[in-house]
């Protein structure tokens, strides 16, 4: 945690987050590969002070939980009840997903993006540009039906780009996150 004269400045930009000072911005994004720096088509762990950096309400959320940044909105600060506010106008489950995505951060994963290959999270060991995201992470509310058509298709995406599906939900009794990892074989 740093020390709120410390914390790195970012603002939110409506659905999304902006550090404006590109070497805090590049600082987080080598610290955990936090954001995404702006036109940067192929990001690597060298990304320089070259790009501001652009944050999601998840990232944003979570580093404004550690205190490692603040937040302004219209040059106001911020409390992280307001963030979380916006950012359930934004996720349909925000709750569900800040839940697995702070369990798979704590856990030492680099936590993506993975609308691409048709989930909520790609999961990484060392980060993008280093390694090849080994599982993809659908979040589920635990009342959610599955649907079989879906989970074939889930299955047949995350094998043609030699990823490991994973479904993520809460265990709302214990408090805290299950992950289902299916093995796709031939009979």
């Amino acid at each position: 945690m740093m020390p709120e004269d410390t914390a790195i400045v970012a603002s939110v930009i409506g659905s999304r987050v902006l550090v404006w000072s590109k070497d805090d911005g590049a600082h987080l994004y080598k610290a955990g590969f936090f954001g995404k720096p702006l036109n940067v088509s192929k990001p690597k762990d060298e990304t320089e002070a070259t790009a501001y950096l652009e944050l999601s309400l998840l990232e944003a959320n979570y580093l404004l939980e550690k205190g490692t940044i603040r937040v302004s909105s219209g040059g106001r600060p911020i409390q992280q009840k307001k963030l979380v506010s916006l950012a359930k106008k934004h996720f349909k489950l925000f709750d569900e997903l800040y839940t697995v995505y702070k369990d798979l951060r704590s856990k030492g994963y680099v936590v993506r993006p993975a609308m691409k290959f048709g989930a909520d999270f790609a999961v990484y060991q060392y980060g993008p540009g280093i390694d090849h995201a080994p599982f993809i992470v659908h979040v589920l509310p635990s009342s959610a039906a599955i649907d079989p058509i879906e989970m074939v298709r889930a299955g047949r995406l995350s094998h043609t780009v030699r990823k490991k599906f994973i479904l993520a939900t809460i265990d709302e009794g214990q408090k805290k996150v299950l992950y289902y990892m299916f093995m796709w074989w031939k009979a």
